[in-house]
């Protein structure tokens, strides 16, 4: 059986804290790339930090990241 590959799209996306029983996923916010005029600065603000992936989509992007 060969490695499993890594989905690059994917390693560039997201990033996984320190490995472990219960290993984060961090991923960027979306609604940040473009038409900011009218968002606030404190929308804009809160939208730099990243956020954790949902527990119901980290089996996936673990898997796309051959981590599973």
């Amino acid at each position: 059986m060969p490695k499993m590959k890594t989905k690059r799209a994917v390693a560039k996306r997201f990033k996984v804290t320190k490995n472990g029983k219960g290993n984060k996923i961090l991923r960027r916010h979306a609604f940040k790339s473009h038409i900011l005029t009218k968002k606030t600065s404190k929308r804009k603000r809160r939208l730099r930090k990243p956020a954790l992936v949902s527990s119901a989509d980290k089996f996936h992007v673990l898997h796309a990241l051959g981590k599973r």
